[in-house]
């Protein structure tokens, strides 16, 4: 079940937290897997050596998500060199938080360049590859923010939210070459993200969670394997809630 044997995934943000969770869960289940990085090229090699000790293959990639024809390029070249790509997740992201009072234009347009117009070059390289097969898996990672929103978080909502408009236009648009995509929204999930929290914020988001835990990136994780598998083949347009039952 599951069962990736022969695909080729590239993983924007896959040095760390969810975006590595996202790599490994692919690559455990017989992916080849292509880890995107920014700048953390250690980080990026560290979830490569994980996944070749776990007896898996795969390769590193720069990626600047926030440069839009960088971002469309390199994935791009990188489906064409392989000669196949089967799956692309889109987990590069960035949260400059802040209320609105304050919020500063450079960093309003450095979180939408990244968290959304980079996301979407991305898609636009890989797309072209898949188009001519008549096949793909593109799944994007949102946020409970982005479907409930939170104060001091204006920025980084509107561009979580707009992967969610994203992902059900794309899914109308491609879905007549076999082409699925989808999103997952986690919630609050333990990453080095939500561990520079102050405890205060730290358990007032647990106090939103009827689960009475954090997610674990391994479970988001998860949650991209299956919508990659052929198990998904009928589900696009969707958004998964990881999330713990913190937004309904």
């Amino acid at each position: 079940m599951f069962d990736l044997s022969g695909k080729f995934a590239l993983v924007t943000g896959g040095s760390r937290g969810i975006g590595a969770a996202a790599c490994k869960a692919l690559a455990s289940r017989g992916a080849y897997v292509v880890v995107g990085y920014v700048r953390g090229e250690e980080a990026a090699q560290k979830t490569l050596s994980e996944i070749e000790a776990a007896g898996g293959k795969g390769e590193i990639v720069q990626i600047d998500a926030a440069d839009f024809e960088a971002s469309e390029t390199t994935v791009a070249e990188v489906a064409k060199r392989l000669g196949q790509l089967d799956i692309l997740v889109v987990s590069a992201g960035v949260s400059i938080d802040g209320l609105m009072m304050r919020l500063k234009e450079a960093d309003l347009h450095r979180t939408l360049n990244v968290n959304l117009s980079g996301a979407l070059a991305a898609a636009k390289g890989a797309l072209k590859f898949m188009m001519k097969r008549r096949a793909g898996r593109v799944i994007f990672l949102s946020s409970v923010v982005g479907e409930g929103g939170n104060a001091g978080q204006t920025a980084y909502a509107a561009s979580k939210a707009g992967l969610l408009g994203a992902t059900m236009s794309l899914a109308k648009e491609y879905a007549s070459r076999k082409i699925t995509i989808n999103c997952v929204s986690p919630g609050y999930i333990s990453t080095d993200m939500t561990a520079a929290l102050t405890e205060a914020q730290q358990q007032s988001m647990l106090s939103e969670v009827p689960l009475a835990r954090p997610g674990t990136a391994d479970e988001v994780g998860a949650a991209i394997a299956f919508l990659a598998s052929d198990e998904a083949a009928y589900i696009t347009g969707q958004s998964i809630r990881v999330n713990g039952g913190m937004h309904m």
